[in-house]
């Protein structure tokens, strides 16, 4: 489990494409300084297993479903991305829960400058529609986030966020322009929640344990 705030800028320095996989190589000083084999790290919103690592870099697999389902399909080296290793128990969670499976990717339709900070408009899918709400939270690359505008419709849906200088600064999203593609993940509660709802159990009693509905109550 991830919260979204960025720990470090890295940089892919290496990949090694397959038929329908890719092995690369990160560098990051932070992330790796007490990475083990095994550990998960988050890759622009993407979590990926260390399956090697030296003093600054780390390499993971990419499997094809991940391939297909975020930025790093095209990725070749020299591209910046944002780092942030798994919360630790304990922690304080600056952000919001980011699990680092993202949903899809969406493109950035315009960008508005303000005094002290920018708004980003995004695509939204039909599919990802229901799941992105105004004042909810969202992880774009990884970065936690939230949306500050929800409009359109099914077909022409789009979000906005509003960035602070620190996130233009400290994240890879301050490079980004209109027409480049991001990874997003919608809020964990709101999948659960579309699930439910498409399998029709919310609303349905008889879908929850009778102790919840009706605590036993104890013999006097």
């Amino acid at each position: 489990m991830f919260t979204g705030i960025i720990e470090e800028l890295g940089e892919i320095t290496a990949v090694d494409w397959a038929d329908d996989a890719a092995r690369v190589t990160v560098r990051g000083p932070v992330a790796v300084s007490d990475a083990k084999h095994g550990d998960s790290i988050s890759v622009s919103g993407v979590c990926l297993t260390v399956i090697d690592q030296d003093a600054v870099s780390f390499t993971a697999d990419v499997m094809a479903e991940t391939l297909a389902m975020s930025t790093l399909d095209g990725v070749q080296p020299g591209r910046r991305v944002n780092l942030e290793r798994a919360a630790q128990v304990g922690d304080r969670l600056g952000g919001h829960i980011v699990q680092g499976h993202i949903d899809g990717t969406a493109t950035i339709l315009a960008i508005t400058e303000g005094s002290a900070w920018r708004v980003v408009r995004l695509s939204l899918d039909p599919e990802h529609a229901p799941l992105v709400a105004r004042k909810g939270s969202i992880a774009i690359d990884g970065v936690s986030l939230t949306v500050s505008e929800v409009g359109g419709g099914l077909d022409d849906g789009w979000f906005e966020v509003s960035l602070i200088p620190e996130t233009l600064e400290a994240t890879t999203l301050g490079d980004r322009v209109v027409g480049d593609r991001v990874n997003i993940e919608t809020d964990i509660l709101a999948r659960h929640v579309e699930r439910m709802l498409g399998l029709g159990y919310l609303g349905r009693e008889e879908v929850l344990p009778s102790s919840i509905i009706e605590p036993e109550r104890s013999a006097s």
